[in-house]
């Protein structure tokens, strides 16, 4: 996967998931995954929309305080 300007994920052939726990109501998170560094979130009811590029760390740091 490239990175385009400014350091942001081309995601144009990213993989997104949902998470189990969503129940399958397109109304949750998604995650794109094999994205090297970045750990890039969007919201399941607006797949077009804006992503947030989390990186790896931040995004297992918040994962973690959830649990």
């Amino acid at each position: 996967m490239n990175t385009a300007r400014h350091g942001t994920p081309d995601l144009s052939g990213a993989k997104w998931r949902s998470s189990s726990h969503s129940g399958g109501n397109n109304e949750c998170l998604e995650l794109a995954h094999e994205v090297p560094a970045f750990a890039p979130i969007r919201d399941s009811k607006n797949p077009s929309g804006p992503v947030i590029p989390f990186g790896r760390a931040a995004w297992g740091a918040f994962v973690a305080h959830l649990g």
